[in-house]
C-alpha cells in the first residue's frame, strides 16, 4: 500500500464549520483525507466543542476529495449498531470510494451520557465485536437484497435491511491498543487503527492482528494499518508546550481514561500534569524535522495511513509548515 498522511479533525476543540475549513485547508496543503473525532463532550472544558461527527463528515466531503471517516465511533451505547450502519452506508453512498468506518469500544466521557450501566473493558470489547457482526451482516445482506435479523448477548435486530447502500460496503477499521482486541480485529475487521505508542508495543499489536487475519484466511499485509498521532508544533518550543498543557493535558495523563465521565473531572486531573509527563508520549517541538523523524519511525514500522493531530489552536500555520516541510520528506 502507498503511504498517505491525513488530517485529524479535533471536533472536541473546533466548532463544526471551523473544523470543516481546516479540513479543506489541510487538503490544499497536501494532506490526503480526514479522520474526525466522535465526541459528545470535549475532554476538558477549555477545548469547548463537541460537534456531531456525521454532519461534519458530510460537510467535509463536500469541500474535499480525499478519504474520510470517524476516528472513532462506538456502536455500542449511544448508538444501536444498526444506526451506525445506516449512517456509514449513507455517507458511502453519497461519496463513493471515500468513506471508511472507524469503530471502537467507547469511553464513558461520551457513551455514559445515556446513563446505562458502564461495564468493564472486556464487556465493552465484546459489545463492540457483536456490533461489528450486526453491521457486517447489514452491509452484506443489504447489498444482496436480503433482510437481516439478530438476537445476541447484547443486541437485538428485527428483520430489516439498509435501503440506501453504496455499490461497495465501506471498510470497517477497529481501534485497539491491546493484543487481544488486535487479534479479534484481524479476524473480524478490514483494518486496524491505533494511536502513537512505543514501537515495540505497536509491533506486538501488528503481530496479533496478522495472526487473527490469518485465522480468517485474510492477508494482513493487504489490510490498512492506521495511526492517529498527536503532536504539538508551534513557532517556539515554549508555545508548543503551552498549547499541549492548555489544549491536550490528557496527552500527559499516564493512566487509562475510558472510565472518566466528565470534562470537569479531566480538568481537575489536568492540574496534576507536568511538562515531563509528555516525554515519550508526544513530540512537543518547534522543529518540523523533529516531528518528521517521529512520523517516519511509524512509517518505517509499517503504517499505511497516518492522521496527524496538532493539539494547539494554531491549525493554519501548522498546516502550512507541515505541508511544506514535513509531508514531502516522508517516504516508505
Amino acid at each position: 500500500m502507498s503511504l498517505t498522511i491525513g488530517y485529524a479533525a479535533a471536533l472536541e476543540q473546533f466548532a463544526p464549520m471551523e473544523a470543516v475549513e481546516y479540513s479543506a485547508l489541510a487538503e490544499e496543503h497536501g494532506f490526503s483525507g480526514v479522520m474526525a473525532a466522535d465526541h459528545f463532550q470535549p475532554w476538558t472544558p477549555t477545548q469547548g466543542q463537541a460537534g456531531f461527527v456525521w454532519n461534519v463528515l458530510t460537510a467535509v466531503a463536500e469541500r474535499t476529495r480525499g478519504d474520510l471517516g470517524p476516528g472513532v465511533t462506538a456502536p455500542t451505547f449511544r448508538w444501536h449498531p444498526a444506526m451506525v450502519a445506516q449512517a456509514s452506508a449513507t455517507l458511502a453512498a453519497m461519496y463513493p470510494g471515500r468513506h471508511w468506518l472507524g469503530l471502537g469500544s467507547g469511553e464513558a466521557l461520551n457513551e455514559h451520557i445515556v446513563a446505562e450501566y458502564w461495564p468493564e473493558a472486556p464487556e465493552r470489547i465484546n459489545r463492540m465485536f457483536e456490533a461489528i457482526e450486526i453491521i457486517r451482516k447489514l452491509f452484506t445482506n443489504s447489498l444482496a437484497g436480503k433482510d437481516t435479523k439478530h438476537s445476541g448477548t447484547f443486541y437485538k435486530l428485527e428483520s430489516t435491511r439498509l435501503w440506501s447502500m453504496p455499490e461497495e460496503a465501506p471498510p470497517i477499521l477497529v481501534a485497539t491498543g491491546g493484543p487481544v482486541t488486535a487479534k479479534r480485529a484481524g479476524k473480524h475487521a478490514d483494518g486496524l487503527i491505533t494511536v502513537g505508542a512505543p514501537l515495540e508495543k505497536i509491533g506486538g499489536l501488528f503481530e496479533k492482528f496478522a495472526a487473527g487475519a490469518k485465522e480468517a484466511g485474510k492477508d494482513a499485509d493487504a489490510m490498512p494499518k492506521v495511526l492517529q498521532l498527536h503532536l504539538s508544533w508551534a513557532p517556539t518550543d515554549e508555545e508548543a508546550l503551552a498549547n499541549a498543557m492548555d489544549q491536550w493535558p490528557n496527552g500527559g495523563m499516564k493512566f487509562p481514561k475510558a472510565d472518566i465521565r466528565s470534562p470537569f473531572d479531566f480538568a481537575a486531573m489536568a492540574k496534576l500534569v507536568r511538562e515531563e509527563d509528555f516525554a515519550g508520549r508526544m513530540v512537543i517541538s518547534a522543529d518540523p524535522d523533529e516531528h518528521r523523524a517521529e512520523i517516519q519511525r511509524y512509517v518505517d514500522l509499517g503504517f499505511d495511513r497516518i492522521y496527524l493531530h496538532n493539539v494547539g489552536r494554531n491549525q493554519r500555520e501548522w498546516l502550512e509548515v507541515f505541508g511544506r516541510d514535513v509531508l514531502p520528506k516522508l517516504a516508505r
